[in-house]
């Protein structure tokens, strides 16, 4: 009974499965997303997350630590010098699962996975469209509170004289 175990371990032996893992991160700290399948990507997201957190806090310290995960330079300078200062502000979150279909050859569930904010496409949709004017409107109470203001004003004679008297009292103010 497997009671308790959260770990995917993915068909393979333990070693076997931590290499799996650290290539496929540095493969997405490199490329800024994959294919992959939706097993494989789970589990990466569980992987990736804490690393991509340590990589806010630049210290020595932080890049050793991650340094034991990834083992490779390239990917831990990508890592800390340009994913780090790009999330500083998001608290989690990193990465997104994004279901593609299934595989042809054996049926296997695909999924793209991806750092968020370095899809370009989303990114230059969302600066390129204008932002909107958020109104909130009501179709019945606009037109209520219309006609109460109509109510509430008097209604007077529209004969000629009385606009007459109105535009020659703005000529004297003028004047």
């Amino acid at each position: 009974m497997r009671h308790g175990d959260k770990v995917n371990n993915l068909g393979r032996k333990s070693n076997h499965r931590h290499s799996l893992l650290k290539n496929l991160s540095k493969a997405l700290i490199e490329h800024k997303r994959i294919n992959t399948t939706l097993a494989k990507a789970k589990a990466l997201r569980l992987h990736i997350e804490p690393l991509v957190t340590k990589s806010k806090d630049n210290t020595t310290h932080s890049r050793r630590v991650a340094f034991s995960y990834l083992q490779s330079k390239e990917a831990i300078k990508e890592l800390f010098d340009v994913i780090g200062p790009k999330v500083m502000d998001r608290p989690g979150g990193y990465v997104r699962i994004i279901k593609t279909g299934f595989r042809q050859g054996d049926g296997a569930e695909t999924a793209l996975i991806e750092l968020v904010d370095f899809n370009e496409n989303f990114l230059a949709a969302k600066e390129s469209k204008p932002a909107k004017k958020k109104t909130r409107r009501s179709r019945g109470k606009s037109s209520s509170t219309v006609q109460s203001v109509v109510a509430e004003t008097p209604v007077e004679n529209t004969t000629s004289e009385p606009v007459a008297e109105v535009q020659n009292n703005d000529e004297e103010t003028q004047a």
